[in-house]
């Protein structure tokens, strides 16, 4: 992940809230097989305005992973299956970077020492508080780069600026009209500058449901953008060839 911001919106609980580069709620995968503690762990998470998954051991951990895509997890050091250091190895052969938070009833210091020298980021022994797993975790997400909602309303790409309170565009200073759903479109562009978003995650995130695999929507409304943002300009939105599309700030001419 890739810090966007460092300046924040506060949720409903009153703190401020942690954002994925793409503006959507980070993502936390519990792993416990008490399942009434996954369940409230969860619960506290979703308090904080995270999506949460929960797994019952290592191999639906690994399953849950894979589609889920976490931006850290809580995971038991002792599952049915197997020990959790294990299951955090697996983890990271396809998440190198995910922050890994320990949960044990074992409180030695040889079993701390294990957990943080297996390449866990932080230990937490049972029992704990609900809040101090969440402020173990808003601290791990912090330093993997999961970035504050913004009270910034400004974007900027290049000369390209949005300005998601107002609603107004301008590329080199000029004013560009845009209609509602162009605007969601070039607001999703620009939240991830230089990288490629295919059709299906365009469709989830600016129509919100799916078209039916109807992808030439997205084409349809791309095409309208460039009429309007790189209209005699040097081109900023680039099609790549059967990934999607991208939005990078325009290069100078030689």
């Amino acid at each position: 992940m890739t810090a966007t911001s460092s300046t924040g919106n506060p949720n409903p609980n009153g703190r401020t809230e942690l954002l994925r580069p793409d503006g959507s709620p980070v993502r936390v995968l519990v792993v416990d097989d008490e399942a009434p503690l996954a369940d409230l762990l969860s619960m506290a998470l979703r308090y904080e305005g995270w999506r949460t998954a929960t797994a019952g051991d290592g191999a639906e951990a690994q399953r849950t992973a894979r589609e889920f895509r976490p931006d850290a997890v809580v995971l038991d050091v002792m599952l049915p299956d197997g020990s959790g250091l294990e299951v955090m190895r697996k983890l990271r052969t396809e998440q190198p970077d995910v922050p890994v938070l320990f949960l044990t009833a074992k409180d030695a210091v040889e079993d701390r020492i294990a957990g943080l020298t297996a390449g866990g980021d932080d230990y937490v022994t049972k029992p704990f508080s609900l809040e101090e797993v969440v402020a173990r975790l808003r601290g791990l997400l912090r330093r993997a780069g999961a970035a504050a909602g913004r009270s910034d309303s400004l974007l900027v790409v290049g000369d390209l600026t949005l300005d998601e309170d107002s609603r107004e565009v301008h590329r080199g200073g000029e004013s560009i009209r845009l209609t509602a759903t162009e605007f969601e479109l070039l607001r999703f562009l620009m939240r991830n500058p230089r990288r490629v978003l295919s059709k299906p995650q365009i469709l989830d995130r600016v129509w919100s449901y799916d078209f039916g695999g109807q992808g030439n929507v997205v084409e349809l409304y791309i095409s309208y953008l460039r009429r309007k943002i790189d209209a005699g300009r040097t081109p900023m939105i680039h099609t790549m060839r059967g990934a999607g599309y991208v939005l990078k700030p325009a290069e100078p001419a030689r």
